[in-house]
């Protein structure tokens, strides 16, 4: 699937994104500024998460509870040095608990994700818009 959108936009397109039957662990390939951490919060919001404030840059993961009472842990794993680290927090517990894991910068452990999974990646166009590729 690919789409490409104005940031007014953005609830459309992850209405669109949730119905693709993506899988459980979402990988986000994007620069840094062009709309990670955004898009996950209009998912969040798609979901039905009340409470997503801000991207758990310091803390690694946020847990977030949806509309129906699931979980949905958001990543963001810039500031990982080693993969070591990742899987010293348990990172693989989180991955294979069946929820829905929004990973952004996953390419900081390339050897601990799960092979079953859909990746995301994001551009920013000249014009300001996005495009967004999903596989």
């Amino acid at each position: 699937m690919e789409i490409t959108f104005s940031l007014d936009e953005i609830d459309s397109v992850a209405q669109q994104i949730l119905s693709a039957n993506i899988k459980n662990i979402v990988l986000f390939h994007a620069s840094m500024g062009v709309g990670k951490t955004t898009l996950i919060k209009a998912l969040a919001k798609q979901l039905g998460v009340q409470d997503m404030t801000s991207s758990p840059t310091f803390s690694l993961v946020n847990e977030y509870e949806t509309e129906n009472g699931d979980i949905l842990y958001h990543f963001d794993l810039y500031r990982l040095n080693t993969e070591e680290e990742a899987y010293d927090m348990g990172i693989d517990e989180y991955f294979y608990s069946g929820n829905l894991c929004l990973i952004e910068w996953p390419e900081k452990t390339p050897n601990l994700i799960p092979l079953d999974h859909t990746a995301i990646t994001i551009k920013q166009l000249p014009d300001g818009k996005r495009h967004v590729v999903v596989k």
